[in-house]
């Protein structure tokens, strides 16, 4: 909606183009009027792309500038100080021993159980309890969808 502009206000402009136009060019005139606005709109994206694709261009060229500045500035010496601790650092690196010097750790004896251990079973088959299979039994139903009952003879139970 155009700011500033409520409902009442473009009730008038309609009704105004609706006598100045007539209705038989009206519909015509909307759609020109449309595709107008179209247009515009286009306009008005492009600018804003190409405004932002200069602003990242420029953006770009101060960063690549500042990079160049970084890679040609010569490195400054470190103040006194700080080359004592890389001093001090460097020779407790080169002072800690390496794992190729390292004396090696002899393997440990086994300790001594205060109990005797478990016998161990013989085969796996010993260790699983048996499974025992029923038979069926010749007076169980044929029907497996027959209900079975409690009690034999009683048919309705």
């Amino acid at each position: 909606m155009i700011p500033g502009m409520g409902g009442m206000e473009m009730l008038v402009i309609a009704i105004l183009a609706l006598v100045v136009v007539g209705p038989k060019d009206l519909p015509m005139l909307l759609r020109r009027l449309g595709q107008f606005t179209g247009k515009v709109r286009n306009m008005a994206n492009e600018f804003r792309a190409s405004f932002d694709e200069m602003a990242r261009q420029s953006e770009l060229d101060e960063l690549r500038k500042e990079v160049e500045a970084l890679r040609n500035q010569q490195a400054q010496p470190l103040g006194p100080e700080l080359e004592n601790h890389m001093r001090e650092i460097s020779a407790d690196l080169n002072a800690m021993p390496t794992v190729s010097t390292m004396p090696i750790a002899e393997p440990e004896a086994e300790p001594e159980l205060p109990f005797a251990p478990a016998p161990a079973l013989e085969t796996e088959a010993a260790a699983k309890p048996q499974r025992v299979r029923k038979k069926k039994s010749d007076d169980a139903p044929s029907d497996a969808s027959a209900p079975a009952s409690d009690t034999p003879g009683d048919p309705g139970a």
